[in-house]
């Protein structure tokens, strides 16, 4: 594979110039804002929660990764942009487990690396939807665990549905880019960008609240808390 090959896989690129996709490289600012919005939050709780901190930072690592594939636009400059977002996915998925269901960090690890070997099989085995097709095994996952929390945490429960509602809305949007560049030119792929950054917002403070208290330190349940919640 030519990692210096150009993509031209958006409706704003047109060549290889640097600033040939202008909206979709700007847009990558919401995630700096989820981030430091997310970290402010953080900070006012007072919590040491390690776990939150490290997908803030990851949060931040999108927008920057985003920018460098949506300006360079290179094979190679598109890992910046999906490692990121694969990392942020995963590393939710196990904090989802311990942080929401309680389950030790073996059970966590052995779900995780079955749900991504499943995301893996799909996105293997099907294609279309310009690409959006691997992002689907990340909204069902929201889905589940948010019907899942239905009864037993009303609040994340709440949270987690309106990330996955949010989730479905910026999938339209990255999926219809390339189908409507003949009725307009700038696509619609900065609209994922602001979207997902939202959901990404959404899914870090649902986390945050749930985190440790101010003043505790930041281990995972191993079970149930003490107030008999999962």
């Amino acid at each position: 594979m030519n990692w210096r090959e150009t993509v031209l896989d958006y409706c704003e690129r047109l060549d290889d110039r640097f600033w040939s996709e202008p909206l979709n490289a700007i847009s990558n600012a919401a995630f700096l804002i989820s981030a430091a919005s997310a970290y402010a939050i953080l900070r006012r709780r007072g919590g040491r929660d390690l776990s939150a901190l490290a997908l803030i930072g990851v949060t931040a690592s999108v927008g920057f990764g985003s920018f460098t594939f949506h300006t360079v636009a290179t094979r190679g400059a598109m890992l910046l942009d999906v490692i990121p977002i694969a990392i942020f996915i995963y590393g939710y998925f196990v904090l989802a487990l311990r942080r929401y269901f309680g389950l030790g960090a073996w059970a966590a690890a052995g779900t995780t690396i079955a749900f991504a070997a499943a995301s893996f099989a799909v996105d293997a085995s099907f294609t279309g939807l310009n690409g959006s097709i691997a992002y689907l095994p990340a909204l069902a996952a929201l889905i589940s665990f948010a019907a899942l929390l239905r009864s037993r945490d009303p609040e994340t429960s709440r949270g987690l549905g309106l990330a996955a509602m949010t989730f479905a809305a910026s999938l339209v949007f990255r999926t219809m880019d390339r189908d409507l560049c003949g009725v307009f030119a700038l696509g619609t792929h900065f609209v994922w960008h602001m979207l997902n950054a939202l959901v990404l917002w959404l899914l870090l403070t649902r986390a945050i609240n749930r985190g440790p208290a101010r003043g505790s330190s930041d281990p995972e349940p191993e079970g149930e808390r003490a107030d008999g919640r999962m």
